[in-house]
C-alpha cells in the first residue's frame, strides 16, 4: 500500500471515528479557563469564585496557571479554540519525536492519528485541557537529566506551579537521589508561586487557605471519569480510609521498582503512580500513561482498549460485580503498568532518544511497515 494513501485512508478513518462515536466535549475546561482570567482580570470578581456557566465548575488551579492563561482573557472564543488546538497539536508531535527518535514522515503521521484516537488525548483536545503541555514539561526534563543538564528539574517545577499533580515527579527525583534536580524542581516551584503571590495576593490566600482543599469544586469522587483509587473506593461506597491503604499499598511497590529503574522506567512508572494516588483523575488526566505505553513492546491491545470509551457503559450506574470490572478499566491499567512494565536498571543516565536508553521502542517503522504490508 503506498504510504501517502495509507495516512490519507487512516486519517478519514479517524475522522469518521471522531465525528460519530465519542462525545464531543465543546472545549468545557477551556470555557472555564478563559472564563474564569476574563472574571478575575477584566470584571474584578475573586478568581476562584467563578462558576462557568452557572454550574458548580470553577477555576481548581494554583493562581500562577491564571497568570499564565492570562491572555486567554483577551481573545475572542474562536481564538481561543484555535490556540488550544495548536498548542496541543505541537505538544503531541514533540513528544512523538522524543518518543519514537527520528522516524519517517508517514509513521509520525499514523501515530498522531493513534493519539487523537486514544481517549485521554482526544478528551484532551476536546475539553481544551493542558495535560500534554504538562506531559511536555516533565518530558522535557527527563531528556535534559539524561543529558545532565543543570537546567534538569525547571520543567517539573513549571507543571507543579500550573497544576499540583505532577509534584509527584519531584518525589521520584528524591527517591531517586537526584538532589540537585531536585532542588531546582523545587526551587522553580516555589518561585512561581511565590511570583503569583506578589502578583495575585488576595487569589493566592483565597486558593492556599480554601480552594485546594474543596474537592466539591471538581465534581463528584464516585462519577465513573474518575479512573483513580479514590473513584473505585467511592464507587464502591467505602470508607476514604480503604483509599490510604490501597494509595500507601501502590507507593511501597513504585519505590521498590523506581530504585532499580533507569530514568526512562521511572518517569514511566511515576507517570502511572500519580494516576492512581491522585483523589481525581478524570479520563484526561491519563495522558500520564503514554510514556508507559511507549515502553510496552506491544500496546496496542491496551491502546484499543484506552481509546474505547468503555467506562462510560456504566456512567449511570457503576455498582455491581461487572461494573467493578469495567467501569473501573484504566485503572486497572494504570495498575498493570506500575507492577508489570518491565524495568530495566541502569547505573548511569544515557541520553534519551526514542527511548533508546531503556526498554525497545514499542513502536517501530518496522513494526508499522509489517502490519500495513
Amino acid at each position: 500500500m503506498k504510504r501517502p494513501a495509507l495516512v490519507a485512508g487512516a486519517a478519514i478513518a479517524v475522522g469518521v471515528f471522531l465525528v460519530t462515536v465519542p462525545t464531543f466535549r465543546h472545549f468545557f475546561d477551556l470555557g472555564v479557563y478563559r472564563g474564569a482570567v476574563r472574571f478575575w482580570l477584566l470584571d474584578g470578581e475573586p478568581l476562584y469564585e467563578y462558576r462557568y456557566q452557572d454550574s458548580e465548575y470553577g477555576f481548581t488551579y494554583p493562581p500562577f496557571a491564571a497568570l499564565v492563561m492570562s491572555p486567554l482573557a483577551l481573545t475572542s472564543w474562536p481564538v481561543a479554540i484555535v490556540t488550544s488546538v495548536v498548542v496541543n497539536t505541537a505538544a503531541t508531535l514533540t513528544l512523538l519525536r522524543w518518543w519514537l527518535g527520528r522516524r519517517a514522515w508517514w509513521i509520525t503521521a499514523l501515530l498522531f492519528l493513534a493519539m487523537l484516537m486514544f481517549e485521554p488525548a482526544r478528551d484532551t483536545f476536546s475539553f481544551g485541557q493542558v495535560n500534554l503541555v504538562l506531559l511536555l514539561l516533565v518530558c522535557a526534563d527527563l531528556r535534559a537529566l539524561t543529558r545532565g543538564s543543570r537546567w534538569a528539574g525547571a520543567g517539573i517545577g513549571l507543571a507543579v506551579a500550573i497544576k499540583l499533580t505532577p509534584a509527584v515527579f519531584v518525589l521520584y527525583l528524591l527517591v531517586t537521589r537526584r538532589w540537585r534536580a531536585a532542588a531546582v524542581a523545587s526551587g522553580t516551584a516555589a518561585g512561581a508561586t511565590l511570583l503569583a503571590a506578589v502578583l495575585a495576593p488576595d487569589a493566592s490566600v483565597a486558593f492556599w487557605t480554601d480552594a485546594v482543599w474543596d474537592t466539591s469544586r471538581v465534581g463528584r469522587l464516585a462519577y465513573v471519569s474518575n479512573q483513580s483509587l479514590r473513584g473505585v473506593i467511592a464507587r464502591l461506597e467505602l470508607p476514604a480510609a480503604w483509599w490510604a491503604v490501597l494509595v500507601l499499598a501502590v507507593l511501597i511497590c513504585w519505590f521498590v521498582r523506581v530504585r532499580r529503574a533507569d530514568a526512562v522506567t521511572g518517569f514511566a512508572l511515576t507517570g502511572a503512580l500519580a494516576c492512581l494516588v491522585s483523589p481525581v483523575t478524570w479520563v484526561h488526566h491519563l495522558v500520564w500513561l503514554l510514556p508507559a505505553l511507549f515502553l510496552v513492546r506491544r500496546p496496542w491491545p491496551l491502546w484499543i482498549l484506552l481509546s474505547s470509551s468503555v467506562v462510560w457503559l456504566w456512567w449511570a450506574d457503576p455498582s455491581g460485580p461487572v461494573a467493578f470490572a469495567g467501569a473501573n478499566a484504566y485503572v486497572w491499567i494504570a495498575l498493570g503498568l506500575l507492577l508489570f512494565l518491565p524495568v530495566r536498571r541502569s547505573p548511569d543516565d544515557h541520553p534519551v532518544d526514542g527511548w533508546r536508553s531503556s526498554a525497545r521502542p514499542s513502536v517501530t517503522g518496522h513494526d508499522i511497515d509489517s502490519a500495513v504490508g
